[in-house]
């Protein structure tokens, strides 16, 4: 999903050369786990510089981590037959792999770090109880736009209208996703972002329309993080934790989340079915919940922690992020929402959003 620096390397493998404890034997890990090696399947550049060293010093093992772009790239190696013990997706395809029965349910008595969780993450309509995944990364989608050029209170004002204001036409980036695309046009237009009316969506379609042909909007992934950083527009729709980074390297950026509602989305720790060694697996996945590893993966990512301490650190007083709008999501909103998992009508977004980028005024 939506990474900071995410210049993933699809199907690259990084096998680490510090395994086995700092040099010690891995007959113990062996006997615990029934296996020395953990496989990972995860965004790039998605967790801190010694996230995966520590790791491996502190239970005498070795990582093999292989990274994804998209989703649905990681999916499609699932359904290929590719096996991995712990898998990093994001919410819908969460949902998507509970109900095809390709995750294993998480033994929680080995999961004790779960207590930790922030209430952001708690109870989220795709797993509520945490049966299936734990929370890694979670965030939500808003506007970074330059406060010298553009009246925050006309952001605040406008809400994702302002994505149509023809006052900064020729000053917006667009992130290049169909489903964030209709998200935006959809709670514009006061509609949830999981609507399967038709009606609906051909509105948001309109919409997005008049956007592309009155507004002159440059469409960018992971562009939009240099691009802004650096001030080249105004106003872009940004993850919060991409926003984080911007609004650290450039004072003039602020971020706002609309009050018309937007994507509270979450990124878990799922074991598949085909997991060879869940064992290991748990222990991973409990590690990453501990405050040291999650604060220093947080810290390093920009995105926000699923650890209630650490968030709590990372932007109170003193916090790295103390003072950074967007680093700390919203939650409890009633009208954020999070995304399911629906085959039809993500065809349908693709397919109309094509149209859209194609259209010339």
């Amino acid at each position: 999903m939506k990474k900071i620096f995410a210049l993933a390397l699809a199907g690259a493998l990084a096998a680490s050369l510090t395994g086995c404890g700092g040099g010690t034997d891995n007959s113990t890990a062996i006997e615990k786990y029934g296996s020395d090696t953990l496989k990972l399947y995860n965004w790039g550049e998605y967790m801190g510089e010694d996230l995966i060293s520590n790791f491996e010093q502190e239970f005498g093992v070795k990582v093999i981590v292989e990274y994804f772009d998209s989703n649905e790239m990681m999916y499609t190696k699932l359904q290929g037959g590719d096996s991995y013990d712990v898998l990093v997706p994001s919410d819908y395809m969460i949902e998507r792999l509970i109900n095809e029965d390709m995750l294993q349910e998480l033994d929680h008595s080995k999961l004790p770090n779960l207590a930790n969780l922030a209430d952001g993450v708690k109870n989220l309509d795709y797993d509520p109880d945490n049966t299936y995944s734990a929370p890694y990364f979670w965030g939500t989608v808003g506007i970074v736009y330059n406060h010298n050029n553009v009246d925050p209170a006309k952001v605040e004002a406008e809400g994702w209208n302002i994505l149509l204001d023809t006052e900064y036409a020729g000053h917006i980036y667009m992130y290049d996703s169909e489903r964030d695309a209709f998200m935006t046009a959809l709670k514009a237009l006061g509609y949830s972002m999981n609507t399967e009316s038709e009606d609906e969506i051909n509105a948001a379609y309109e919409w997005l329309l008049q956007l592309n042909n009155t507004m002159q909007p440059v469409y960018v992934t992971d562009e939009v993080i240099d691009g802004m950083a650096n001030g080249n527009k105004d106003i872009a729709v940004v993850y919060s934790g991409d926003a984080t980074y911007i609004l650290d390297q450039n004072p003039d950026m602020s971020y706002w989340m609309p009050t018309e509602g937007t994507n509270l989305w979450s990124d878990a720790m799922v074991i598949p079915k085909n997991a060879e060694n869940p064992a290991l697996a748990h222990e991973f996945i409990n590690y990453v919940l501990t405050y040291d590893a999650s604060y220093s993966n947080s810290e390093y990512v920009g995105y926000a922690s699923s650890n209630q301490e650490v968030l709590d650190a990372l932007s109170g007083p003193g916090g790295t992020y103390e003072n950074n709008e967007a680093y700390l999501p919203r939650s409890g909103y009633e009208k954020d929402e999070v995304f399911h998992d629906n085959e039809t009508i993500r065809r349908m977004l693709s397919e109309l959003w094509i149209k859209v980028k194609a259209t010339k005024a």
